[in-house]
């Protein structure tokens, strides 16, 4: 599935992963390990992988995560991405909880 993705789309997944890695208001260091992780999955270049690291220092916008701007075919990708940061930690708070069930509802 990675291969049909442009890098735009990538880009896309990892600002929905960093919004997650925020859900708490603190993006822990087996967060930030996850989310670096991606970025090499993902095959993501020098330049966006900076994009990616300013997104753990202040994340996305909240008009940058738009569930409605996910094409269906991607959608299982993003919440499975958003369910592994979610995880990371080995604790899911509340926040992210409630967070991570309104995206899997705007995403249905």
């Amino acid at each position: 599935m990675l291969k049909n993705l442009s890098h735009e789309d990538r880009l896309q997944v990892m600002r929905f992963v960093c919004s997650f890695a925020w859900a708490d208001l603190e993006v822990k260091p087996k967060e930030r390990a996850l989310v670096h992780k991606m970025v090499k999955e993902f095959q993501l270049d020098p330049d966006e992988a900076k994009q990616v690291e300013g997104w753990l220092q202040v994340p996305p916008r909240a008009e940058e995560v738009d569930p409605a701007t996910i094409p269906a075919a991607h959608r299982k990708m993003v919440l499975d991405a958003a369910r592994r940061i979610i995880k990371a930690d080995g604790n899911v708070d509340p926040e992210e909880a409630e967070s991570f069930e309104l995206l899997e509802q705007l995403l249905a």
